[in-house]
């Protein structure tokens, strides 16, 4: 019997039969590969006795876009989610590439932003005044090798922008994960950083020696007309001292499929994502929201608003929420 409280709501899933899925997170000991725990677990507990759901590694970034579009996974996790976009129609490092039956089954929320900083010591605040004084920079950046995000969104600004660090006289520290680039700012190897996972402890303890430059209008829009990657603000004193500037936005984990999911295991995943939302919120609670790499309390109607097209089966779950 519906008890009263249950009126409206989405109903719950059960899947008789047993189940073979394979999920895609990230290097293995970050967030992605959390959610994709949370969603075998909640998923393994409403399917059949016999199901079985793998967790492989990944980098959450290109390859995983890649991985679900070849049908190598079923679903897989990449963030920021605005850049799977570029998938549909082959635009960028899709050019050769491209995969018109992704689909969402929702957005974890993840406030995030791509910045740029450089030491206060080079007394530069603005890209204008960088491109006239052209400093030999020692830039920490991921790896830009056609797969990580960070590095392709970190060549596109600095190209965009007019920066030729190379051509004048500097180089790249160019590492896989946030933590490495961090720490080459920390211990004195780069004077400047591009890079993302603003929340992280470690940009408060150097942000306080940086400016951070705010991109350029015109940058800001030429990124999103021909990537659809969106803009936002660093709010004033996010960190220490910075007064608010405009950057890239980075946010989200986008949980992708292809069309050709089950519609029953779509629905039941994006389910999962907003029903249980609980599961994963409890493991980021100790830490303010703002500061969290999951910005909780999660919304389901946000996690059902995503940059590519729902799953139908997804779309039937947070259709269920709008009525």
């Amino acid at each position: 019997m519906t008890s009263p409280s249950d009126a409206g709501k989405p109903a719950e899933p059960r899947i008789d039969r047993s189940i073979t899925l394979h999920l895609r997170g990230d290097w293995g000991g970050a967030n992605l590969h959390r959610v994709c725990g949370w969603i075998a677990q909640e998923l393994g507990d409403r399917s059949g006795p016999h199901t079985r759901i793998a967790t492989w590694n990944s980098r959450g970034f290109i390859d995983a876009v890649r991985a679900v579009g070849r049908g190598e996974v079923h679903v897989a996790l990449t963030t920021p989610a605005a850049f799977a976009v570029a998938a549909l129609d082959g635009r960028g490092p899709y050019a050769a590439e491209f995969h018109p039956g992704l689909r969402a089954l929702g957005v974890v929320p993840q406030r995030d932003r791509l910045v740029f900083g450089l030491r206060k010591s080079l007394g530069i605040t603005t890209f204008e005044q960088l491109r006239r004084a052209k400093p030999g920079l020692r830039l920490a950046t991921s790896v830009h090798d056609g797969v990580n995000h960070v590095g392709w969104a970190a060549h596109e600004l600095l190209t965009r922008s007019g920066v030729d660090v190379e051509g004048w006289g500097g180089g790249f520290l160019a590492d896989e994960r946030p933590f490495e680039t961090l720490d080459h700012v920390a211990e004195g190897r780069a004077d400047a950083i591009i890079h993302e996972a603003v929340m992280l402890p470690a940009w408060q303890e150097i942000g306080r020696d940086l400016n951070f430059l705010g991109v350029e209008p015109d940058v800001l829009h030429s990124l999103h007309a021909e990537l659809s990657w969106p803009d936002a603000v660093v709010p004033d004193d996010y960190f220490p001292g910075a007064a608010r500037f405009r950057t890239l936005d980075f946010s989200d984990f986008l949980v992708l499929t292809r069309e050709d999911l089950p519609e029953d295991l779509a629905y039941a995943i994006a389910w999962i994502l907003g029903e249980t939302r609980h599961v994963i919120e409890s493991q980021y609670r100790h830490l303010p929201p703002d500061r969290s790499p999951v910005t909780y309390p999660l919304d389901p109607v946000a996690m059902g608003t995503t940059p590519i097209p729902l799953h139908p089966g997804a779309a039937r779950y947070y259709s269920g929420l709008r009525r």
